[in-house]
């Protein structure tokens, strides 16, 4: 089972603190870094100092780290347009020498396309925009010969492309997928990605989630077993109660709710939670970490949980 780190810079955030955490994971040894892509705090938080933007974040830890995958949980498709979305990836792949995974969503915060002058298309439009991103980006990695690659759908077109440049991991970039939507969500997943992430779900549904999937995958001919299933927790992790009580607080949770809808507690209860995921099919985890400024917890994670969930 593969252990990522997953944060949430909308929540306020430097660069400064988020190359601290990505380091930390790097020497703690998780196997990536992961980001939200969002532009406005949500809940109580302030949001100070504000919000980072996502790929240039990851541009800028693409030369500041050495070994860990670098990514997005997810891009907003309502935020890029998919031409230049291609070569902003293509481009940070490269810059890492091949560490960067593409997480491509819908879009659903109404409020932050508001307070940046986004345009917020309705549900069914994000998801036709979305699917035509997926089918660009991925189109532009993969075209080869000499003919200029094409493309024409109902949001966007696009004539005589010179497919440029090409990441450096080929085919391409993993592509991840996520969502709790029954239909379309597992359908996009076994048609374009090669990750399927759950985000927040209770194991029992993250489970009915990845079954949908593997069924959309052998309706199209496709070997499930192509396909990684993950899944984000949100993780509060403590040495005592005193500390996982602490670390709690400091993310605006109670204990119990934090037990109740993520993995906390003391590090043998964190693990058996983990574990829940795991049996329903997660072959990969994000652990969502709130508070920047913590990186003990990374390290206790890393290595106290862990170990355990590996064995």
């Amino acid at each position: 089972m593969d252990f990522r780190i997953f944060t949430e810079p909308q929540q306020g955030a430097t660069y400064e603190q988020l190359l601290s955490v990505a380091t930390c994971a790097e020497e703690e040894g998780f196997d990536a870094f992961f980001r939200s892509d969002h532009y406005l705090a949500m809940g109580s938080a302030s949001g100070l100092p504000g919000p980072t933007d996502a790929w240039i974040t990851l541009a800028g830890l693409a030369r500041d780290t050495s070994t860990i995958r670098l990514g997005t949980l997810v891009t907003s498709a309502t935020f890029r347009l998919p031409g230049p979305l291609a070569i902003s990836v293509a481009q940070v792949d490269a810059m890492s020498g091949g560490r960067v995974e593409l997480g491509l969503g819908a879009g659903w915060f109404e409020q932050e396309h508001d307070a940046y002058g986004i345009a917020f298309p309705s549900l069914g439009e994000r998801f036709e925009r979305l699917e035509e991103q997926l089918e660009m980006v991925t189109g532009l990695w993969d075209h080869e010969g000499d003919e200029p690659y094409a493309f024409a759908g109902k949001h966007y077109t696009v004539v005589n492309s010179p497919a440029l440049p090409k990441p450096v991991q080929r085919p391409r970039p993993p592509v991840i997928v996520g969502g709790g939507g029954p239909t379309r969500t597992p359908r996009l997943a076994a048609t374009y990605a090669s990750e399927f992430n759950t985000p927040f779900l209770q194991p029992s549904d993250a489970g009915k989630q990845f079954e949908r999937v593997r069924a959309a995958c052998e309706l199209r001919d496709r070997d499930p077993a192509s396909m990684t299933f993950s899944s984000a927790v949100m993780v509060c992790c403590g040495e005592n109660d005193a500390e996982v009580a602490r670390r709690a607080a400091a993310i605006g949770w109670s204990v119990d709710d934090a037990k109740t809808y993520g993995a906390a507690g003391s590090a043998a209860e964190v693990a058996e939670r983990i574990r829940q995921w795991r049996d329903v099919g997660a072959g990969r985890i994000y652990l969502q970490i709130l508070d920047l400024s913590d990186l003990d917890h990374l390290r206790l994670l890393a290595q106290e949980v862990v170990p355990q969930v590996v064995a």
